[in-house]
C-alpha cells in the first residue's frame, strides 16, 4: 500500500511555488530602483529635447 499525501498540503505547496516563480519573474521584469527610473526617464526627456532642438520646422506651402 502506497503512502498517504495530504493533498490539501501538496495543492497548497504547488501554489507557493507558482507565486515564487511568478514573483522572480515580476522582479526581473519590473525590479528597479527608484534612481534607475529617474535616471533613466532623465535621459529619455534629454533625448526628446535634443531631436526637438534638430527638429527642421516648415511651414506648409499652399
Amino acid at each position: 500500500m502506497g503512502n498517504v499525501i495530504n493533498l490539501n498540503r501538496f495543492r497548497k505547496r504547488v501554489e507557493r511555488e507558482a507565486s515564487a516563480k511568478q514573483a522572480d519573474a515580476n522582479r526581473a521584469k519590473f525590479g528597479r530602483t527608484k534612481a534607475e527610473r529617474s535616471s533613466e526617464a532623465k535621459q529619455a526627456d534629454q533625448a526628446k529635447e535634443h531631436l526637438d532642438q534638430h527638429r527642421i520646422d516648415r511651414e506648409e506651402q499652399p
